[in-house]
């Protein structure tokens, strides 16, 4: 399975961005999802996550101004981003926590590439 992030780039503060988080393999169920961010010379952590049923979980940093979301059919996962500022900047990961292919195997911990959000006049 790989994660797919998209949605990244320059906006300006104030702004929104929407993150997506696209799966392709042959996946049977995911349990939580989440977002994750890493700014230069700091530590990754969390953003936001999401359970199988829908149960959200966010940052305080963010509380209010981002909003996750995910829809199962597509196994699938999006991040609104609004009243963007600069300290949001980062590169912004996926991950699934765990998740069960077609043929029964599970599989932990698995991340995408990054997308880039930078957040600046």
């Amino acid at each position: 399975v790989q994660l797919v992030e998209s949605g990244g780039g320059l906006v300006q503060p104030g702004g929104s961005l929407r993150l997506s988080c696209a799966t392709s393999g042959n996946i049977f169920s995911i349990d939580t999802m989440g977002w994750y961010r890493q700014a230069p010379g700091k530590e990754r952590e969390m953003v936001a996550t999401i359970t199988s049923d829908d149960n959200p979980n966010y940052a305080d940093s963010v509380k209010g101004r981002f909003t996750i979301s995910r829809d199962n059919a597509r196994n699938a996962v999006y991040l609104q981003m609004s009243s963007l500022k600069p300290e949001d900047t980062a590169v912004y990961y996926c991950n699934a926590d765990r998740y069960i292919d077609t043929r029964g195997f599970t599989y932990r911990d698995v991340w995408g590439q990054g997308t880039l959000v930078t957040v600046s006049l």
